[in-house]
């Protein structure tokens, strides 16, 4: 079985979609197949402010999208110590996915970026884990066994994988890139155990 790992990010400047480049390849390296998604922009005068597909970069998820991944790896940059508004906008709407069940029992991981070394990274990861644990996902981050957790002086944590943004570290560190892949790689090996 090839387990279909959704990674489903929403991204300002480039940085959290950087992390989900490399949680793709982490998908890819367990086998599995990365779908990489991204949510439209909202703003407080209308509810989306983007035409139905992107001029570039990954398409936009559709529910369809969800319910059929076997696993989901969710980024969001930080907003405030919380998920930023299109992605949640997006959760928001997954009701009828709830209604059914769709992703009970599908294993699932959290990534993020902020601009400042205690930007509110560990809120905003288990902000988005809320919504997922209320669709009967299995929430799973990155185990102290993987050295880079202990190691990382930049982003990257047992919640999940993250990045700092900072005019000292403008561009994903090779502990971030390392834990993004292996947060990808756990979420699709997770998928290949519960499916079998």
């Amino acid at each position: 079985m090839t387990p279909r790992i959704l990674v489903l990010y929403y991204s300002r400047n480039g940085m959290t979609a950087e992390l989900a480049r490399h949680a793709a390849r982490g998908v890819e390296r367990a086998d599995g197949e990365a779908v990489v998604r991204t949510v439209p922009p909202v703003s407080p005068t209308t509810e989306a402010v983007e035409p139905a597909v992107p001029d570039d970069g990954p398409p936009y998820a559709s529910m369809e999208d969800l319910e059929r991944c076997d696993g989901l790896l969710l980024g969001s940059p930080t907003r405030f110590g919380n998920i930023a508004a299109p992605l949640k906008f997006f959760l928001d709407s997954t009701s009828g996915l709830w209604l059914n069940g769709a992703l009970v029992d599908k294993p699932a991981g959290v990534f993020t970026s902020s601009s400042s070394l205690h930007g509110g990274q560990e809120s905003t990861l288990l902000t988005m884990v809320v919504p997922l644990i209320h669709h009967g996902m299995i929430w799973a981050g990155i185990p102290y066994t993987h050295a880079a957790v202990n190691d990382t002086r930049t982003g990257g944590g047992p919640y999940g994988a993250s990045h700092i943004s900072a005019s000292w570290n403008p561009a994903l560190s090779e502990h971030e890139r390392e834990l993004a892949a292996a947060l990808g790689e756990r979420i699709a090996r997770l998928a290949k155990q519960l499916a079998n």
